[in-house]
């Protein structure tokens, strides 16, 4: 396959001590391509699964990058950090040797639903134009305010309550935005004891895991052969989420056209609210994404993905 033709999704087993953006430039000179990108930043020392978007695929990863992640993480109790991670300078320590494995699981599983977090200095959101990183950097502290994140699920996997440090492992599924650092330590507190995150892998991310993911070294490899054709997924099969409908002859040729679709012309006809995948219905080809216009019986275009477009090049 030639490198210009590439499109769709990739997943990345990401190694620990690199950055997001130093994977995507490793796979841009593998891969000889210029538009690639990534679904969603994960901090160096964390692995796991890092989704790149090839091609016109990168123009899903907004949609991509919403979708709920799952991570693995491993919570120590007794010990608090400037930067919420064993990664960072020790400010306190304190026996969390009374802590039951109940006390911990408890703890911990009350923090499924709806919850606010309070972003921690080390972290890209900006304050007043600034990323907080930079100004823990130059050690100032600001005033941050809580952010609601959703938690959808958490798995307690193992639990080692002897010493003074217990630990906790847990598998979490939780929406964007979600810092697991900061769970870590707010599970802490309600136990009123420090508490840091000790290591976190990144399991699932949009809807991909470990078994779907190449290291940069497959990569290479899997490109040298030209095989690397069988591993790239299409990005729009990964919206399963969203509808889809199929679209007549003639609604195809408005749909690519950038013009409204009526929903009569689809099947199913759509309605309400929120995202539809169209699909030309003579060979499934994806037309991209429509939402419906209210009160109009129609759709109109969001993103429009014209089949006969050079992959590579569009």
């Amino acid at each position: 396959m030639n490198g210009t033709a590439l499109e769709g999704v990739l997943g990345i087993w990401k190694p620990a001590g690199w950055t997001s953006h130093d994977v995507v430039a490793k796979a841009r000179r593998i891969l000889k391509v210029k538009r690639i990108g990534h679904t969603g930043t994960l901090d160096p020392a964390v692995t796991g699964v890092l989704p790149i978007c090839i091609g016109r695929a990168t123009r899903m990863v907004e949609y991509l990058q919403e979708m709920p992640k799952t991570y693995e993480a491993l919570l120590r109790f007794g010990i608090a950090t400037d930067t919420e991670d064993i990664g960072g300078e020790v400010v306190e320590r304190q026996d969390a040797s009374h802590l039951t494995e109940a006390d911990m699981r408890a703890a911990a599983l009350s923090f499924v639903g709806d919850i606010e977090q309070i972003p921690p200095m080390v972290s890209a959101v900006k304050v007043d134009g600034k990323r907080l990183y930079d100004l823990a950097r130059q050690g100032v502290t600001v005033e941050r305010k809580p952010r609601p994140v959703t938690i959808h699920g958490i798995e307690i996997l193992a639990c080692e309550a002897e010493g003074p440090h217990p630990e906790l492992r847990f598998s979490v599924t939780c929406s964007k935005g979600t810092y697991i650092r900061t769970l870590c330590v707010d599970i802490g507190r309600k136990l009123g004891v420090p508490a840091v995150m000790a290591e976190l892998v990144r399991t699932v991310s949009a809807g991909l895991t470990k078994a779907d993911c190449l290291t940069l070294e497959e990569l290479a490899e899997l490109q040298e052969r030209g095989a690397l054709g069988e591993k790239l997924l299409e990005a729009d099969k990964l919206l399963g989420f969203m509808p889809a409908a199929k679209a007549s002859a003639k609604a195809s040729r408005h749909a690519l056209q950038g013009k409204p679709v009526p929903a009569a012309w689809l099947s199913p006809a759509p309605d309400g609210t929120g995202l539809w995948r169209l699909y030309r219905e003579e060979d499934e080809a994806f037309l991209g994404l429509f939402e419906p216009v209210p009160g109009a019986g129609s759709l109109r275009p969001v993103k429009v993905f014209h089949p006969s477009e050079d992959a590579g090049e569009a």
